[in-house]
């Protein structure tokens, strides 16, 4: 279950998004939203990754939200869109989902995740270190 802690709205592109604070507590519903988002975006933007290596990485994925001292979701409407996660300050992930992303959902909350947490530190795989919506945040 998810328990929101902090609220914001946006109106991205005519779209109602809120960006919300969550901590994990079990797996459920909510919680198999998460990674129906991390699977959809890992799937959309891993392409160096093999279905055993997703299979494998996936496995791993409930323990490390659960881990995750600041989980901030984005959701459309009602629906989960995207989600960051954060230690510290430093941004361990962010996944948008597939059919969300070039909305700047991914902005949105790595913004407030610099807004609210003074994130100025990433995770990135190796093969993703271009990734312009990084770059175009200095990071």
């Amino acid at each position: 279950m998810l328990y929101a802690r902090k609220i914001f709205c946006y109106n991205i592109y005519a779209m109602a998004v809120t960006i919300k604070e969550v901590k994990v507590k079990k797996q459920d519903a909510a919680f198999a939203e998460l990674l129906r988002v991390w699977e959809s975006s890992v799937r959309a933007t891993h392409s160096f990754l093999s279905e055993r290596e997703i299979g494998r990485i996936k496995e791993y994925v409930p323990e490390a939200l659960r881990k995750t001292p600041h989980l901030l979701v984005a959701e459309e409407d009602g629906a989960l869109a995207a989600f960051a996660g954060i230690s510290g300050r430093k941004l361990e992930m962010l996944f948008v989902a597939a059919d969300k992303r070039g909305r700047g959902i991914g902005k949105e909350l790595l913004q407030r995740a610099i807004n609210a947490h003074a994130v100025n530190e990433l995770a990135v795989n190796e093969q993703q270190s271009s990734d312009r919506l990084l770059r175009t945040h200095g990071l």
